[in-house]
């Protein structure tokens, strides 16, 4: 997952408004108590920072592939 593909996936479930405040705000577990933002911008890749906010937020699993992605299994 691209970053770019990362930030259409948050838009898309989240909105673009609550979108930017869940990547910012929102402390994830599984990325050592950092923030999405924090862990894009310390080299996490998209995919595992998208994985983990999905994880905190209870996205079902049929709309964790991400906008744009082709391959709906990874």
């Amino acid at each position: 997952m691209k970053l770019s593909e990362f930030r259409i996936a948050v838009d898309d479930e989240f909105g673009a408004g609550y979108g930017r405040v869940v990547v910012a705000d929102l402390v994830l577990p599984t990325l050592a108590g950092r923030t999405a933002e924090q862990a894009l911008s310390d080299g996490v890749p998209a995919r595992v920072v998208w994985d983990a906010l999905c994880d905190a937020t209870d996205v079902p699993g049929q709309r964790r592939y991400g906008v744009g992605r082709l391959d709906h299994d990874r």
